[in-house]
């Protein structure tokens, strides 16, 4: 019997193109670890807001942006990949009820068990009783309506959180999930044009006119009288659309260490070249790397079937406020951070097993896991971070 060497064996073997490392070969849509990425995101929002919300200013800055505010552009990255995804499988109407039933229940229900639940504990430890609870403005029931058309209105209910380090607001993370419906409703109608959907590389100019708006901002606002909707708009867009831009090249992108190490260290180096126009710009690099990670993080199966990162970040915000209000603030951030944790995961849990996922399977009309991961709409209080107020 003649002898086959090792070194005979490689020759003989096929060259694999570079191409077969492309995200759209590689990334698993069943089999991956992004759950666990976003909620690895949606804590260190926790983690950032603790800072604020116990009265020790922003912590860790980068850009001068803290920490939560890199967070919503991971999640506006990863959003814009998966939504393009998923609008180019399905039909404008079916991706609106998609859309809705991902992101509306789970916030409506927040609006209530804040509104309903938290508020009158601390109602109850500043004036010692309920006696005037759903009369004092702004009156609960004021709120709730308010905030109904997922573009909050009202952020405080019966006055209450007055003595806390921030003030009066009971959940200033939700104001970033109507800029993401924006998102949702933008790439849902640019992706109506056929041509578009058919060569959603077009995108890619789109990608550019966004960043372009970034970096005039001034003159970008000129043109829409300064309104405040597009002022906030505008720094999230490049992110949202830089995703957009990573799935429309899947086929040619590699997604392996030696594309995601650097694409990181690139986006890096943007952002340090340019603290303005440069994190959006980066955007297709972010992506890049937090795909690369949700294709290489070992993930619990009970994670990959569960996504709590939405939960997490509608009552975190919430949860430490009423910690800061029952007086947990007296240890510093981190102790903050802990104590508001165990509510925040108990209520994020409940949230997805009792309402997110139902409404997600009757949105699909059909009772089964989705054959990709629906996208959590995650936000902070700020898309300006350390430079600006947490609600302005």
């Amino acid at each position: 019997m003649g002898t086959f060497s090792v070194g005979a064996r490689r020759r003989a073997a096929p060259v694999r193109s570079w191409r077969d490392h492309s995200i759209g070969e590689v990334f698993d849509p069943r089999r991956n670890a992004l759950n666990l990425v976003r909620l690895g995101l949606a804590l260190l929002v926790l983690v950032a807001h603790s800072f604020t919300l116990s009265g020790n200013g922003y912590g860790f800055t980068f850009n001068g942006d803290h920490l939560g505010t890199w967070a919503v552009f991971c999640f506006f990255c990863l959003s814009g990949y998966l939504i393009t995804g998923s609008r180019v499988r399905t039909r404008f109407m079916e991706y609106l009820s998609h859309r809705i039933g991902r992101i509306y229940p789970g916030f409506l229900v927040s609006l209530i068990v804040v509104t309903f639940g938290f508020a009158p504990i601390a109602y109850l430890k500043e004036n010692g009783s309920l006696n005037g609870f759903l009369t004092t403005a702004p009156q609960p029931l004021h709120a709730l309506v308010s905030n109904l058309g997922l573009s909050m209105r009202e952020w405080g209910v019966a006055g209450t959180l007055a003595d806390n380090p921030y003030p009066l607001a009971w959940n200033g993370s939700l104001w970033s999930l109507y800029y993401e419906f924006l998102c949702y409703l933008s790439i849902g109608a640019l992706l109506s044009i056929a041509l578009l959907r058919r060569r959603p590389q077009l995108l890619l100019p789109l990608f550019g006119l966004s960043v372009l708006a970034v970096a005039h901002t001034s003159t970008t606002l000129g043109y829409f009288g300064g309104n405040g909707e597009v002022a906030r708009l505008v720094p999230l867009l490049p992110f949202f659309l830089g995703g957009a831009v990573v799935y429309a090249f899947q086929d040619v992108i590699p997604l392996t260490w030696w594309s995601a190490i650097p694409a990181f260290a690139g986006f890096v180096a943007l952002v340090r070249l340019d603290g303005v126009w440069g994190p959006g710009a980066a955007a297709p690099l972010l992506t890049l790397a937090l795909l690369w990670l949700g294709k290489v993080l070992p993930c619990p199966g009970l994670l990959r079937r569960h996504d709590i990162s939405f939960g997490t970040y509608v009552y975190a915000f919430p949860s430490q406020q009423l910690v800061a209000a029952l007086g947990g603030t007296a240890w510093g951030p981190y102790v903050h951070a802990a104590l508001a944790l165990p509510s925040t995961l108990a209520l994020a849990t409940a949230s997805w097993l009792l309402i997110e996922r139902p409404a997600m399977n009757a949105a699909r009309g059909r009772h089964r896991p989705a054959a990709e991961p629906e996208p959590a709409p995650i936000g902070v209080p700020s898309a300006t971070g350390a430079r600006a107020e947490i609600l302005a």
